[in-house]
């Protein structure tokens, strides 16, 4: 016999109500609390909730509700027309539910204005968000709290010199490839062949090629080593930083002992990519002598003070923001900060002392973390290692240099990953395989060759070093009651898991439709395929289920990391967001100067959250972008070569392949596919003939011709030559290398810590959601 109900116990519509007045601050708890509900309905109301969850009615955000499609209380948008009244619409600039339109917002604009706060068409700006009962233009009202980017009527290309004098544009976009524009010698601000210029359009009449005038000349592209500047100018990277920044970088002192504790005589090492340049991370193991923790280990982290140097509200400071991140190019990288603190004064170079926050980490002898306590020191780097040379060393090789490390530092800290790993192995995050490339240039700036590294227990151990520092780090702030910023990765939506399912249901294979939705179950799925011809293929389509990581001042918990709280605190050289937590936790443990302003609550951190986050994306997007144009150099004098390739997504538009050579990526337009009509298959992610029935899919491996290669645009073209089955991996291609299997757990993983590209710690997601040092951003991206 069933309990009886409490009389107030709300129905479905009171409940959709008390969610929508509390967009991201309602939960199972505070429902219960709002109603009075005890313990014997709580059970009837979780419920209730998961139906509501499963119809679509809401959406959950780790353990908060709200109603789908709600858009956080702060955003950054795009300012894009004008409704029927002549109110200002924008949309999110970043959105990423493709199974439904970006939803838009109404621009209220007050009598009274405030300096920086009117915007315009094609602006870009941060916004406070409100809800609209109802309103037939937008679904969202809100109030401009800053531009960010004013609208430039520009297109950006190649100026090519024409012998008669002025030139042409040849436009840098895919979207506007073939569109060349006309330059008169007049118009052409004494552009010469090769230079990446601004060009503004000038309205002309008649037939013929439209025509622009050259308004900035921004470098020359004479060379592949300059291929990066048209993805820095494309996307508004800062590259130069202001004078008064350079002036306090300069004047700025290495850190004292005054204020510090001095671990100097601690042996912590750097462990990073062979040719990185800033070393912010050094960590140092050792068991842990204490009779109540048995078979436990001490783990130290300790990271760069940036703090110390980038105070609040200064032209440091400023910059850093702005930027949000540093970006990593194959051949530049271009800073959060400027070179004499990134790579001078907070870089953990051996033998000097340099200024750092460390976290202590007590571990026991099944992995879990005990207890953590932070610290600000002063410290002196034993050694600056490679992953590699670490690894080899651990394998029985080392040499002159780990030679006599190996018993003192390196092996301790091989024993307490290992305890580590039996914790991470039991909360099982996600566990994606997925192949990560890199990009090896020759000395004049073009492709040597496309590689995808080995995946080593050295970067694990690093790996699952910074994710446990992150981890204490949310954990003390929130112990203290102060806000910050953390690092969230939502569950994927209930439209995607049911698209994933249906997808599944094509290979017999089954996902459960009940239950809470845990990392888990993915990984169910993608041990069943593990060393099968569709491996590769279902980590792909996971991958495209889930969310993309990004930064928020309200907490949902990391789904991919199968964490409660995580805030990212390992690399402030690079992440603004590690920055501010390093400043949140001086002020929260009185450790000093550089701390958080009181004034910074959290709703000044919402609006941090919501910049970097599009700094991070416009990072990711940026790098992905020039790895596309280097490629595309690369295979340009390759025009009728014939490739394996592997589809690698299914469109309206036609097939997308990524060659198994060198990750390249092109499109088959769908009209060259033969003479029949191709439906689009999208439970299927196929195309199907519609007389034949033959059906290209996602994974499926083919072999494709190389027909055009734009490399100032970076796109390909193929065409489909045969189908073949799918195979468990790529076979030799013709005038080219053999695909590498993808080695170890986490392979492009959003949040996961990679530090092999040149001269970068990771990504943040990264691909979607994408890399990163986890802990540390695909290069992310978590």
């Amino acid at each position: 016999m069933s309990k009886p109900r409490a009389r107030n116990f709300p129905d479905r519509e009171t409940i959709v109500a008390f969610i929508r007045a509390h967009p991201g601050r309602a939960g199972t708890r505070e429902i219960a609390h709002e109603f009075g509900l005890k313990n014997a309905d709580r059970a009837e109301l979780r419920q209730l909730l998961r139906a509501l969850a499963d119809d679509g009615t809401i959406v959950k955000r780790g353990r908060k509700l709200r109603q789908p499609e709600t858009l956080p209380p702060t955003l950054v948008a795009d300012i894009t027309g004008r409704d029927s009244d002549g109110e200002l619409i924008a949309t999110p600039t970043e959105w990423d539910d493709e199974t439904t339109p970006a939803p838009r917002i109404l621009i209220h604009v007050p009598r009274r204005t405030k300096p920086g706060t009117v915007a315009g068409v094609g602006d870009r700006a941060l916004l406070r968000i409100e809800t609209i009962e109802s309103d037939e233009t937008a679904s969202y009202r809100a109030r401009v709290i800053r531009v960010i980017d004013r609208t430039r009527a520009r297109m950006l290309g190649i100026y090519r010199a024409l012998p008669q004098g002025g030139g042409r544009l040849v436009p840098v976009d895919k979207k506007q490839a073939g569109r060349e524009l006309n330059i008169a010698k007049a118009d052409s601000a004494s552009a010469e062949d090769g230079d990446l210029v601004s060009v503004e359009l000038v309205r002309t009449r008649g037939f013929g090629l439209a025509s622009g005038k050259v308004k900035e000349r921004l470098g020359s592209l004479a060379t592949e080593k300059a291929v990066s500047l048209i993805a820095i100018h494309a996307h508004d990277i800062p590259q130069a930083f202001a004078p008064a920044a350079l002036r306090e970088a300069e004047a700025a002192t290495p850190a004292a002992l005054q204020g510090r504790e001095d671990w100097r005589a601690v042996p912590l090492v750097t462990i990073d990519p062979p040719d990185a340049k800033d070393h912010d991370d050094a960590v140092h193991a050792a068991p842990d002598d204490d009779p109540n923790n048995t078979g436990g280990a001490i783990v130290t982290v300790a990271i760069a003070d940036v703090a110390y140097y980038v105070r609040p509200e200064s032209a440091l400071d400023r910059e850093a923001l702005e930027r949000g991140n540093s970006v990593y190019f194959p051949d530049r990288v271009v800073p959060m900060l400027p070179e004499r603190i990134s790579n001078d004064l907070c870089s953990l170079v051996p033998g000097e002392a340099r200024g750092a926050l460390a976290v202590r980490l007590v571990i026991d002898a099944d992995g879990r973390k005990r207890s953590h306590t932070f610290h600000r020191i002063l410290m002196r780097s034993a050694a600056k290692l490679a992953y590699a040379q670490v690894q080899a060393a651990i394998d029985g090789n080392p040499d002159d240099a780990t030679a006599p490390l190996l018993e003192p530092i390196l092996k301790p800290l091989y024993a307490a990953f290992a305890l580590v790993k039996r914790a991470r192995d039991e909360r099982d995050p996600l566990d994606l395989e997925l192949p990560e490339r890199k990009i090896l240039l020759k000395k004049d700036g073009t492709v040597d060759r496309v590689i995808v590294p080995d995946r080593l227990d050295a970067h694990r151990l690093i790996e699952e070093f910074m994710i446990l520092a992150n981890v204490a780090a949310a954990e003390m702030l929130e112990k203290k009651g102060l806000p910050l910023i953390y690092r969230v990765h939502d569950e994927p939506t209930i439209e995607k898991v049911h698209n994933l399912r249906e997808f599944l249901k094509t290979l017999d294979m089954s996902f459960a439709r009940s239950g809470a939705l845990r990392p888990e179950l993915f990984n169910r799925v993608l041990d069943q395929v593990k060393g099968h011809d569709s491996e590769s293929l279902v980590n792909e389509v996971v991958l495209r289920s889930q969310a993309q990581a990004e930064y928020s001042a309200e907490n949902y918990g990391h789904f991919g990391l199968n964490l409660r709280r995580y805030a990212h605190f390992t690399s402030p050289i690079r992440r603004y967001a590690d920055l501010v937590v390093h400043r949140a936790l001086l002020r929260a443990l009185g450790l000093g100067d550089g701390a958080l302003p009181d004034s910074d609550n959290a709703e000044t951190l919402a609006e941090i959250a919501a910049r970097i986050s599009v700094t991070e994306r416009r990072a990711m997007k940026a790098e992905r972008e020039t790895a596309d144009r280097l490629i595309a150099h690369f295979l340009a004098d390759r025009i009728g070569n014939i490739f394996e390739a592997r589809i690698s997504g299914v469109t309206r538009a036609g097939l997308f392949v990524k060659l198994a050579d060198t990750g390249a990526d092109g499109l088959i337009p769908i009209r060259s596919l033969g003479t029949e009509y191709f439906n689009y298959d999208e439970t299927r992610h196929a195309l199907v003939g519609s007389r034949s029935g033959s059906m290209h899919k996602l994974g499926d491996v083919v072999e494709v011709r190389l027909v055009e290669a734009v490399p100032l645009a970076g796109a390909l073209r193929f065409e489909l030559l045969s189908g073949a089955e799918v195979r468990s991996r790529f076979p030799r291609a013709r005038g080219g290398g053999k695909t590498k299997t993808p080695r170890g757990r986490n392979a492009g993983h959003p949040d996961v810590h990679s530090k092999a590209h040149p001269g970068r710690k990771s990504r943040g997601t990264s691909r979607k959601p994408g890399k990163s040092k986890a802990g540390k951003p695909k290069k992310g991206k978590s």
